[in-house]
This record gives C-alpha cells, structure tokens and sequence, in this order.
C-alpha cells in the first residue's frame, strides 16, 4: 500500500527520493556555516541553536529579517546558472540584521520549485551556505517544497529569515543621528537583487535576450546582470566596535533617498550629491535603453550605493578608509542638517516609518 500511494505521488508530480537526494548533496555545504552553537546537524524538523552567551549581555535585542531575491530567479532559471542567487538572498536578509547594530546568529532558506532537480537545489543551497560563511551566520535548518501544477518544471523561487542580536545599548538608528553627521556610501556590486521587474520589462521592450552579447554592458546579458549582491555584514562588523557609527541604511527596494530617510530621525535632511560619484555602466545602459534618465531610475535601482553610514563627523575619515581597506569603496555623499526648512521635493520616510527627509541634487559624475 505504501509503495502503490508513494507512486500516485510520484505520478502527480512529487519525488519525494530526489527530495531526499537534494538534502544529501547540500549537507556538507550547510554543515560547514556551523560552529558550536548550532545543535542537532542537518535535516531535523526545527534548527537549534545555544543562546545562552546571551545571558552575559545587560539587555538583549533580537533582530529579525526574511526576504526573497524576487524576480532576479528568473534570469538564473533562463541561463540555467544556479550559483549566485544564494548570495543574494543572504545579502537581501542578513546584511537587513547589520542595520541595527545586530551580529547575525543564523539563518534558514525556503526554496518552491515545480520539480526537484537535487543538483539545481544543491547548487542554490551552496550558495546560501558560503554567503552564510562569510557573513559568520549558521544555516540551521530550510526547506525544499516541490509544487508541480503551481510552478513549472524549472521554475523556482526563494526567500530566507535570519535571527540577529545587539545589546540594546549598542543598537544603531535614528537616535544617535546628530546634526553634522556626515553620510558615506559604501559601492554596491551592481542591481543587487531589486528592480528586476523593470529590467526584465526593459529588455523584453528592446528584443534582448539573456544570452546575447551586450558591448555596452561588457558581457553575456543575463550574466552581468546576475552578479552576485556584495555582502557588507563581515565588514560591518569589524568597523562598528570602534565606534562613531550612528546609523546604517540598506539601500534596497525604494532607492537610496527613501531607505536613507528611514533611519534619520524627524526634522532631519540630507542632500545626496550626485556629483560625488558615477553610477556603473549598467544602470547607464539599462537607462538608456528604456529612453529615460538616471535620475528616473532613483526609486527603483541603487545606482551603485549598496550601504549608507550616518557617522559622527570626527570618525567619517577613520571609518572610510578602514571600509576602503576592507575592499568596501566608500565616499561621502552629504551630511546631515536640522535646521528648519522648506522639505518640498524631499523624500520623507518610507515602508510605513515617520523618518528624516532626503533628496538627490546636482548631476552625477561621468
């Protein structure tokens, strides 16, 4: 009876042994993020993980993220190049933990897909682990659901949540923006993972495929626009015991001014230079194609600002040079102000948060 209902399973398009084949070629992967600890390995039904270094903090905060790396899986499913979308997803979720002053603990994925191919999901699950690796994060536990019917044969899709803490004392944000901070960037990679709807949308408007050569762009289509997210976390956290760090904004959907605006507190405003840097070629040649302007592209795509400081003026130079160091390049793009005056054009708040106001002046750099 088992054997007869595990193939009707089968038939309506379930493999539960190429499930269990997926889990045997990530494990290595996955057991290699785990330190001390991580409890129980790979493959029971909740992650567990020892806390109890907690008890030495004064007051504890736990910082929580999950995302997705959005449509970005649709240009890896169409090239059939699985090995960077794991990075973005842990540069979507942790490097959020960052933000708030936090040291990710662990993480765990969920990966949808209409068929499982074990060596595609090994492949993703690869990736996620190394970025794990390299932000310091466990990957403790996930999940692999296959869904025929709902998702077709090849298509999948993924998204993570990571556990973080900071002594409360420690947490960065609005509170400790003062007037005269200055504001660095730090370079992004390229997109990252947000704003692909509409790059996708640019290139269908355009005929272009994935795997046509773009001069313009430096390289096949789809793999440029799949480099990986730069991952900022490990270098974060060897920066923010120094001090004079007061705020961090990862600039991810919404663009720089609105992700900006969210941790600076009312009252405050900021006027981003575009002069003080020229955004990559491939936001100048995705622009172009659409027939619109840099500036339009503002509120979608990064532009080539990944992170952004809020750091007491004193410590702006100690604090790019030791990020330049790290091989983050970073520059300052403005600095904040309270001074009473007219926000008309200014970015104020976002995602549901009452925060500073901000906007981009000038021309960028060529």
């Amino acid at each position: 009876m088992t054997d007869d209902f595990t193939s009707s399973y089968a038939a309506a398009g379930v493999d539960t042994a190429a499930g269990d084949l997926a889990v045997e070629l990530m494990k290595s992967a996955v057991s290699a993020t785990h330190g001390p600890n991580v409890f129980g390995g790979v493959g029971g039904f909740a992650g567990l993980f020892d806390v109890s270094f907690l008890k030495n903090f004064k007051r504890p905060l736990l910082a929580t993220s999950t995302d997705g790396v959005g449509t970005k899986v649709a240009i890896a499913q169409a090239l059939d190049k699985h090995d960077t979308i794991g990075q973005d997803l842990v540069g979507m979720v942790v490097d959020d933990i960052i933000v708030v002053g936090a040291t990710p603990l662990f993480m765990t994925d969920y990966i949808a897909c209409g068929r499982v191919v074990p060596s595609r999901i090994a492949e993703i699950v690869a990736g996620i682990a190394q970025a794990c690796s390299a932000t310091g994060t466990a990957l403790v536990g996930g999940e692999t659901a296959e869904h025929p019917g709902l998702l077709g044969p090849d298509d999948y899709d993924v998204a993570g949540a990571a556990v973080g803490a900071v002594e409360a004392e420690a947490m960065l944000g609005a509170h400790l923006v003062q007037d005269g901070d200055v504001v660095v960037a730090m370079e992004s990679s390229g997109l990252h993972s947000n704003g692909f709807s509409l790059v996708r949308h640019i290139l269908a408007s355009r005929d272009m495929g994935y795997t046509d050569r773009s001069d313009d762009l430096g390289g096949i289509v789809g793999e440029v626009l799949l480099e990986p997210t730069r991952l900022y976390t490990a270098v974060l956290l060897r920066v923010l015991p120094s001090g004079g760090v007061h705020a961090l904004s990862h600039v991810t959907g919404g663009g720089i001014a609105a992700n900006l605006a969210r941790v600076l507190p009312v009252g405050s405003w900021v006027q981003v230079e575009r002069s003080s840097w020229s955004p990559p070629p491939v936001f100048r040649v995705l622009s172009a194609l659409a027939g619109s302007t840099l500036e339009s592209a503002e509120g979608t795509w990064n532009l080539g600002i990944g992170m952004i400081a809020v750091v007491s003026p004193e410590s702006a130079g100690r604090i790019m040079a030791a990020l330049t160091a790290d091989g983050i390049h970073s520059w300052q793009i403005g600095r904040v102000h309270t001074a009473v005056r007219d926000l008309t054009g200014f970015a104020q708040g976002a995602k549901g948060i009452n925060g500073g106001a901000v906007r981009l002046i000038g021309a960028f750099a060529d």
